[in-house]
């Protein structure tokens, strides 16, 4: 359930199940929305699942698992990946150093199994391990005056920086952590994390205290990600290796054994992965796994497809073969379930330029000459 399922019904919020969660779709008009976040601020409710971690050696513990060097100090983050013994992404996982604990956001329908996987390598440590998603609510604020939006309303600090940095201060009488994002729509970000017994006080004052922001759901969050060029858990990531989805800053080259870094390692030392992301503007929507060909050859598939707000066309990702040409020449359509050939276009990510430049954009070692088709 959503944590502030009240206020959403006042503002005619339509509901939909997300990795087991119920979360907003949207509150009608998304399309006018999105301009409106991407011109402003938007304040979304995030579905997260949520694991904290404590103990003498909560750090050490989740940094052996992690593909990416988990922070020491207090008020600071980072974004990683839970990968199984053959490298391929079980989780995404943004990883906060909260003093005496630390706060794990992950994609809502693995945190249960996350902790139960945890739980069975905790051996002599001093780990204590919890499911905590329904101790906290999560607010992301986007859009260009994300920034001005958290300062007319945060009491006690100013606004965190750099990217996954946080502060505590309040807002009204009730105590918040602020987390600054680092921009999966492709515009400043922070995100507002309180407990869930004051979440609809905290909700309310962002929409309505200080500068104005507008309510907005999944369904336009999906819609920003892709024009970000933003890969996503539940479209990309899952059970992909990371070198093919180019999520480098998820990845810690010089940091000591975890699960899967054999995998990425020798694939980043081979010089190129198997497959990459790219961007294609369309002439229609296609469903996704549509096949994406190059002069009719077979080359991937469409993992994310939406119709965008903001440049009023259809726009995918797709996953190729790396060494695929996309030369100006070279004829690239979309082969639909029907069986129909929808034209398309290749796209330097992202399709849209915001007010900021997502993390996730995917980034590669530079393409070889050769084909792989």
């Amino acid at each position: 359930m959503t944590v502030v399922t009240e206020i959403h019904d006042n503002h005619g919020a339509m509901f939909e199940q997300r990795g087991g969660r119920q979360v907003v779709r949207d509150y009608g008009r998304p399309d006018r929305t999105a301009l409106a976040v991407r011109k402003g601020a938007g304040i979304i409710e995030r579905g997260y699942g949520i694991i904290t971690v404590e103990g003498d050696d909560r750090v050490e513990f989740v940094d052996d698992t992690l593909s990416n060097q988990v922070p020491t100090s207090d008020g600071q983050g980072v974004y990683a990946l839970l990968l199984d013994p053959n490298g391929r992404i079980e989780a995404d996982i943004y990883v906060y150093n909260a003093d005496e604990r630390l706060l794990c956001f992950t994609p809502p329908n693995v945190a249960a199994e996350i902790v139960d996987q945890w739980s069975d390598r905790v051996f002599i440590k001093d780990v204590q391990i919890n499911l905590a998603s329904e101790e906290f609510a999560v607010f992301g604020v986007h859009g260009p005056q994300s920034t001005e939006k958290v300062a007319s309303v945060l009491n006690g600090a100013g606004a965190p920086e750099p990217s996954l940095t946080f502060v505590r201060g309040s807002m009204g009488d009730e105590g918040v952590t602020v987390i600054a994002g680092d921009n999966p729509l492709g515009e400043e970000n922070y995100q507002i994390v309180c407990s869930a017994d004051v979440a609809d006080r905290i909700f309310e004052t962002l929409l309505t205290y200080g500068l104005n922001g507008v309510p907005f759901g999944y369904q336009v969050w999906n819609a920003l990600a892709v024009e970000a060029g933003t890969p996503r858990f539940e479209t990309e990531l899952a059970d992909q290796i990371p070198n093919v989805l180019g999520v480098r800053n998820a990845l810690d080259f010089e940091k000591g054994c975890y699960i899967g870094q054999e995998v990425v390692s020798k694939v980043e030392n081979r010089g190129q992965p198997s497959k990459r992301i790219i961007g294609l503007q369309l002439n229609q929507i296609v469903e996704t796994d549509s096949t994406v060909t190059v002069d009719k050859n077979s080359v991937g598939t469409i993992t994310s497809v939406v119709e965008s707000p903001s440049i009023e066309t259809s726009i995918a990702l797709a996953l190729i073969k790396f060494n695929t040409k996309l030369t100006d020449d070279k004829k690239i359509t979309v082969i639909s379930d029907d069986g129909a050939s929808i034209e398309a276009t290749i796209k330097t990510l992202p399709f849209v330029e915001g007010s900021a430049v997502s993390a996730r954009i995917p980034t590669y070692p530079e393409l070889t000459a050769k084909t792989d088709m």
